[in-house]
């Protein structure tokens, strides 16, 4: 469903991804592990026509997207859940919530998706800025899934949330995956994606260094170890 090959970024004249290539076959779910600054947000940002420049090659679905504008490519079936959530804080939850366009077919309902999040069905008519930082992630979440977009480009939904809403998301994240959704997922919890995973990337100085598939993982932690510290 996505393939990466030789994918060069730059932030104005700053050159971050030098060479990357990766791919995802759908019904995948796939993660991009690294230190902070390796370029494993500026993959996703890159994947949907965000970053100054790039080069090389971004199929999905087998169409070239690397020079399309990005509301173009979000009507391939793209949804982004960025790291900042982007939540508009004036508008209520629901509102967020209806608020971005279909992209495709099949996405999930109002009721589906409350039935998957009840806290926001409690807090749907809460303003954006009275969530809590666990509740702004799930509506950043449930946000793109009623869209009807296919491939799910998720940063760092843990980060900074609770252990009991870290596992809140690993079930819906689960779900997801138990649907068909096709994943990347940028996340720094290495122990919350490894549950998840079928296969992780490990990114460093811009360019994929090493791929580990799940049933690999008990016997390369020692390398694990070595670049993220888990």
């Amino acid at each position: 469903m996505l393939a990466v090959r030789d994918l060069h970024t730059w932030y104005g004249e700053s050159h971050v991804l030098h060479g990357m290539n990766f791919d995802v076959g759908r019904g995948e779910l796939v993660t991009l592990l690294g230190r902070n600054g390796a370029g494993r947000t500026t993959a996703l940002r890159a994947i949907v026509g965000l970053t100054d420049r790039q080069t090389g090659s971004i199929a999905i679905n087998g169409t070239e997207v690397i020079s399309m504008a990005p509301h173009r490519i979000a009507r391939l079936g793209i949804g982004y859940c960025p790291e900042e959530r982007g939540i508009f804080s004036s508008l209520s939850a629901e509102e967020n919530l209806l608020l971005p366009p279909r992209v495709g077919p099949g996405g999930m309902s109002v009721e589906e998706i409350y039935e998957m999040f009840p806290n926001l069905y409690e807090r749907r008519r809460s303003q954006g800025s009275r969530l809590s930082g666990g509740e702004q992630q799930m509506l950043a979440l449930a946000r793109i899934l009623r869209t009807g977009a296919q491939l799910l480009l998720l940063d760092e939904i843990t980060e900074g949330l609770a252990p009991t809403l870290v596992k809140v998301l690993g079930r819906s994240v689960g779900r997801l995956k138990d649907k068909g959704y096709t994943i990347v997922m940028v996340e720094q919890n290495f122990r919350f994606a490894a549950k998840l995973a079928d296969r992780h990337y490990l990114v460093e100085r811009g360019i994929i260094v090493e791929t580990v598939q799940r049933e690999e993982l008990d016997q390369r932690m020692d390398m694990l170890h070595e670049y993220l510290g888990v």
